[in-house]
């Protein structure tokens, strides 16, 4: 553990022993612990964790533990580890007392700035699992990957500031419910509590600690019904998840982001014990056509994939890129080209299976921009349709 004795800094206004007692380690505990140390080994396994103690002062962020936090960044920077964050509080305190009269002394923190260095270089985890609120928030919002339960609230303000803002009075689960941020892209997994957010935190993390042993690789199911999952009858839908989960090795894959860009499955998975990700059109919505929000979501899981070497497999099956009036009003022209500007500039490799359809610039998007010298190989199910 580290910085375990700090205590709030509000000296000139409470009693040492009130302090001590009331805020232990100025509402933070933190340090470097190792995470799935039995499928990686200790080394692959070292993980510097962050986690906001709701019971003293609300979770809120004070003097002494934002110092505490810049530590933990900048030791995670210096051993190039994974960060984990319990982001549960209520943001930036202003009872603090002891900034020895320098006003606006919270702006002069380097905790943003030295944590965006982080991003891209380890993965950054971040969970809630209550009322995120203000700065802790903002943290929650620099992860790679956002996991929260049924009930959180998650807003860069709280009532307190809403309110303060002339912004009325709101009760604090109004504000970012998680039904609203699942859909809207901010949260990637929801959850029913904080210990299927920990496990599931624990599984994220996985994929980028490297393949796993032999002896725990899971097996897969029966390729060969495969072969049936995409109707002949080309008028039938099918359901694009079900080929993900039997061409992944068994309960391997975890996906992200499932509430936001409908028309687009991102997520991580395991072939044969290596991790891959996956970015497939979801037939059953819009017919596969790929709107703003989906080639959003798809663009940012390339960039998470190739910043730490994960392959990416497609699985296409489009008309093309979303079109018509309403599209036009969403920003499409902007928005799905991003997918030509990721599969531009992404280093790792990545594959495309055609399941039915493959038209247009849609279809190119799927195959990294171009199928022919951008993809390390396209192939097709007897099914695929180009055009």
């Amino acid at each position: 553990e580290v910085g375990r004795f700090l205590i709030a800094q509000q000296r000139q206004r409470r009693s040492l022993d009130d302090l001590i007692k009331h805020t232990p380690g100025d509402g933070v505990v933190s340090g470097i612990g190792t995470v799935n140390a039995d499928l990686f080994g200790e080394a692959r396994a070292r993980t510097a964790v962050v986690a906001y103690d709701y019971t003293v002062l609300a979770g809120t962020q004070g003097l002494a533990n934002h110092r505490k936090q810049d530590r933990m960044v900048e030791l995670a920077i210096q051993q190039e580890i994974p960060m984990i964050w319990f982001c549960e509080g209520g943001g930036g305190r202003p009872g603090d007392t002891d900034a020895g009269g320098m006003a606006g002394a919270g702006l002069a923190t380097p905790l943003w700035a030295a944590l965006c260095k982080l991003s891209g270089l380890v993965p950054l985890i971040g969970l809630t699992t209550g009322r995120c609120f203000a700065g802790n928030a903002a943290i929650l919002g620099c992860c790679d990957v956002v996991i929260a339960t049924e009930g959180s609230n998650i807003g860069m303000g709280g009532p307190a500031m809403i309110e303060g803002g002339g912004l009325g009075a709101v009760r604090p689960e109004d504000v970012g419910p998680v039904d609203v941020q699942k859909r809207n892209g901010v949260v990637d997994v929801v959850v029913r509590d904080e210990a299927e957010a920990v496990l599931v935190a624990k599984k994220y993390l996985s994929y980028f600690q490297g393949p796993l042993p032999p002896e725990r690789t899971a097996g897969s199911a029966d390729q060969r019904r495969l072969r049936h999952m995409v109707p002949e009858n080309r008028l039938r839908v099918y359901e694009m998840r079900l080929i993900i989960e039997t061409i992944a090795d068994t309960d391997s894959f975890l996906e992200l982001r499932k509430s936001y860009g409908l028309g687009m499955i991102t997520g991580l998975a395991r072939v044969g014990g290596r991790p891959i990700g996956v970015v497939a059109n979801d037939p059953m919505y819009l017919g596969g056509a790929i709107n703003g929000d989906a080639a959003l979501k798809a663009s940012r899981f390339m960039k998470l994939c190739d910043a730490f070497g994960i392959p990416i497999l497609f699985l296409c099956d489009t008309p093309g890129f979303m079109v018509g009036v309403q599209s036009e009003e969403d920003a499409a022209v902007r928005k799905v080209c991003s997918m030509f500007l990721t599969g531009a500039s992404i280093a790792v490799p990545f594959f495309t299976i055609v399941t039915r359809k493959a038209y247009g610039l849609g279809g190119q998007a799927m195959g990294g921009g171009a199928f022919m010298g951008r993809s390390t190989f396209s192939v097709s199910w007897p099914s695929g349709e180009f055009g």
